[in-house]
C-alpha cells in the first residue's frame, strides 16, 4: 500500500469574531489596550486520509467549514491544532484568475500566474500553446485583461491552473464558472487528471457533480466532521438531513 496523498490529523481552526475593536491608541489605552471578541471554531478536530489517485469531495451547508478547511489544504491559512501532511506537489484554484494583473496582457499573465502556482519559466514555454488553446483566447493573447470579458478571463485563468500537473489539486467550485462547453470541457479535464493518477480535493455545492467526480466524501457540519465514506452513501445521508433546522449556519 502507497502513502496517503493527504493526512489531515486532528485539524481545527479558530477565528476572533470582535464585539468591540481598538480603532486608535486613545481607545486601547481607555481599554487597558485589549479588544473584546469571541472565538469562533471555523473547523475542529477534523481527521481523514485521501489516498493517492482518489478524488475527494467536501460537502455540507453554509458555514459547515468547507472553505476554511480548504484553505488550510491550500496552505493559505494555517491550522491552530493538527497536523497536516501533503505527499507531492500541491497547487490551489479557490479564486479563478485570483493572481492576474489587469493591466498585464494574457501573455504576461500565464507567465505571472503560472509562476504563482509553482511553475518554472521552462514548464511554462513548455505548455503555453496547451495554456492558450484550452482557454480559446489566443486572438487576444497579447491584450491586457482587464479587456477581457469575463468568461475570457474565467478561461484563462482556469486553464493556467489544470496546466500545473501537480500531484494534488485543491479545487473550490471551479466547474461553476464558465458556459456549458467550457464546464464540459473542464469536467474532461479533471477525468484526465483521475486517470493520471493525480489526487483532487474539491467543494462542491452541486450533488450530481460530485457524485460524478468523487470517489469518496467527507461531510462537515458545524466544522466537524460527521461522516466520510464512499460517494453515492454520504450524499444520500447530506440530502436526507437537509430539512433538520438545526443544521443552518451562516457561511465560515
Amino acid at each position: 500500500m502507497s502513502e496517503p496523498a493527504v493526512v489531515v490529523d486532528g485539524v481545527s481552526k479558530r477565528f476572533r469574531l470582535y464585539k468591540e475593536r481598538n480603532a486608535s491608541l486613545k481607545s486601547a489605552l481607555m481599554r487597558g489596550r485589549k479588544s473584546i471578541y469571541n472565538e469562533f471554531w471555523a473547523v475542529r478536530d477534523v481527521s481523514f486520509e485521501v489516498p493517492q489517485g482518489t478524488t475527494l469531495g467536501l460537502i455540507g451547508r453554509n458555514g459547515s467549514g468547507k472553505s476554511t478547511l480548504l484553505k488550510t489544504l491550500a496552505k493559505i491559512l494555517h491550522p491552530d491544532e493538527g497536523t497536516l501532511t501533503m505527499n507531492g506537489r500541491v497547487a490551489s484554484l479557490l479564486e479563478v484568475g485570483s493572481g492576474f494583473h489587469p493591466e498585464l496582457s494574457g501573455r504576461e499573465n500565464i507567465y505571472l500566474n503560472g509562476s504563482i502556482l509553482g511553475m518554472s519559466k521552462k514548464e511554462i514555454d513548455k505548455r503555453f500553446d496547451e495554456i492558450v488553446d484550452f482557454s480559446e483566447v489566443r486572438k487576444f493573447i497579447d491584450q491586457p485583461v482587464k479587456n477581457y470579458s469575463s468568461g475570457m478571463y474565467v478561461r484563462l485563468g482556469f486553464s493556467v491552473a489544470v496546466h500545473v500537473q501537480p500531484d494534488i489539486l485543491v479545487v473550490d467550485e471551479v466547474l461553476a464558472v464558465g458556459d456549458a462547453a467550457f464546464k464540459t470541457k473542464s469536467k474532461k479535464k479533471f477525468r484526465e487528471f483521475k486517470n493520471d493518477g493525480r489526487t483532487i480535493i474539491l467543494v462542491s455545492h452541486s450533488m450530481p457533480q460530485v457524485k460524478e467526480l468523487c470517489d469518496q466524501v467527507a461531510w462537515l457540519d458545524k466544522g466537524r466532521l460527521k461522516r466520510i465514506g464512499k460517494a453515492d452513501e454520504v450524499i444520500d445521508a447530506y440530502l436526507a438531513s437537509i430539512d433538520n433546522p438545526d443544521d443552518g449556519a451562516d457561511e465560515a
